[in-house]
């Protein structure tokens, strides 16, 4: 049975939205239905989006995880969006308007504990901040004995409508760790104008040493320097912040984790600002509006930075965007880095878990870039701060309402449900690339294999290919398929 047959109980869509995908999860009971919607990070192709429809498979909605049409068009499950009269649209907003006023006035960025009592059948509840500080760590020895050093850089591209504030409130979430004598933590973080409006609303590039504070709404580690406006799809942005990071703290170990939207194997990590279209000579970019890094792009920055600073390998370079895992990407990383993680689906906006992974580091800095990765990969999700911590849980459910959660949306669940919700249809992958060469001969011997069979018995032995989702539509066989 495929995803979109569960309507008893569980369904999800790909739905176009803007800039990439958003993911529509529903939970039914016997009265209710509570949706949740979380952005993806995926940078939209600027055409048709959806896992491709595999070629003569029957499908009950004409589109693999619920046909999109191309970016149009909606859902055929409950939970789906639907068109809303202009009218109902205009008196909900004078609604809200009004309510907000009566309220004390709009965002002005500051985050409180207590959230507005939402009705919920005959009774309301409020979701109350139980989450408990944690405690100051002293930094001394690793479980290991180890007194190994890691310099941690953060290259954080939020400067997108779409994911600037789950990018700020990663590395929010990074402070809740915070730096120690044997673990730095830095970061580049560069937001964007009119989308996002907390902790001060600023728009530019920034860069911070991070130290550890419990407040997730508001950064308060040193900012070491304000760049202004910089183009984080800029190789050269990149390699700057790099090299800055890897000569002002040297380090036994080096990990470069770069956040943002992505599209597989060509490439990421899109900006706006500053306007104008940088020279790429590659066909791609004949068809992409905008700026982005391109994966050959990557390849060459990451050389530049082994080059300036004298480095042999990044001990792990991790790729906090959707659809990266392919071996093409890999393949371009395999010089630089030991160790990889990626994703091979569309992952949910909120990202990685920032402060489980860089607590287990700090707890044990005598590990490897093997051991960062499988606490990386298994604190996905299900540890993230804006699930287990309530007030941020709360803020991170009102964002999937336009209304902000005023008529009834889904405040009230718990962390395991929200948890479980969005583990649906997710991958991460912790990869050592040592193994790459052997993988590459393997899918070179079967090339040349394929060479010699018929092309329609090849393309048959393909529809049974598991697919992800792809940038480039549904009206083409699956472009991302797991090969094995």
């Amino acid at each position: 049975m495929n995803e979109c047959e569960r309507s008893d109980w569980y369904g999800y869509s790909l739905q176009s939205d803007g800039a990439c995908h958003s993911i529509q999860y529903w939970m039914a009971s016997q009265d209710s239905r509570e949706t949740i919607e979380a952005q993806r990070r995926r940078r939209d192709s600027g055409g048709p989006r959806g896992r491709a429809e595999m070629p003569g498979r029957p499908s009950s909605g004409g589109g693999g995880m619920g046909s999109s049409g191309g970016g149009g068009g909606f859902s055929r499950i409950p939970g789906g969006r639907r068109s809303v009269p202009v009218g109902v649209v205009i008196l909900i907003l004078v609604c809200y308007f009004a309510y907000t006023l009566l309220a004390g006035g709009g965002d002005d960025g500051s985050q409180t504990t207590d959230l507005p009592t939402m009705p919920q059948g005959n009774e309301a509840e409020v979701v109350q901040n139980t989450s408990t500080p944690r405690p100051t760590r002293t930094p001394g020895l690793a479980a290991s004995g180890s007194k190994q050093t890691w310099t941690v850089m953060l290259y954080q591209d939020a400067d997108d409508s779409v994911l600037e504030q789950d990018i700020y409130m990663d590395l929010n979430e990074a402070e809740r760790i915070g730096s120690t004598d044997q673990v730095n933590v830095v970061a580049q973080i560069d937001r964007y104008a009119g989308a996002y409006s907390g902790d001060g609303d600023w728009t530019t590039a920034r860069r911070y040493y991070l130290t550890q504070d419990d407040d997730l709404f508001h950064l308060n580690s040193e900012m070491l320097a304000d760049l202004g406006e910089v183009s984080m799809a800029d190789p050269q942005t990149l390699i700057d912040f790099a090299t800055w990071a890897i000569e002002t703290y040297p380090a036994d170990k080096y990990v470069l984790i770069l956040s943002d939207h992505g599209m597989g194997w060509p490439g990421g990590w899109s900006d706006p600002k500053p306007a104008g279209k940088r020279s790429v000579d590659n066909a791609f970019s004949q068809v992409i509006e905008g700026n982005m890094l391109y994966t050959n792009e990557l390849d060459q920055a990451l050389g530049e930075i082994r080059s300036q600073t004298g480095l042999d390998h990044f001990e792990l370079v991790g790729l906090d965007a959707c659809l990266m895992s392919h071996i093409e990407v890999l393949t371009a990383l395999e010089p630089h880095t030991r160790y990889v993680v990626t994703s091979q689906e569309t992952e949910p906006a909120l990202g990685w878990a920032y402060t489980g992974f860089l607590e287990a580091l700090e707890a044990d800095p005598g590990m490897d870039g093997a051991g960062l990765g499988e606490a990386i990969v298994s604190t996905y999700i299900d540890k993230d701060e804006r699930i287990i911590d309530d007030q941020a849980r709360a803020d991170f459910l009102r964002q999937g309402s336009p209304m902000g959660g005023l008529f009834g949306g889904p405040v009230n669940i718990s962390p395991a449900t929200l948890a479980s919700q969005l583990s649906k249809s997710i991958t991460l992958t912790a990869a050592d690339l040592d193994a790459l060469p052997g993988l590459m001969d393997a899918v070179n011997q079967l090339a040349y294999a394929l060479q010699k069979e018929d092309a329609s018995t090849v393309a048959r032995a393909r529809t049974y290919a598991q697919s992800f989702t792809s940038i480039f539509g549904e009206n083409v066989p699956p472009s991302y398929i797991d090969l094995g």
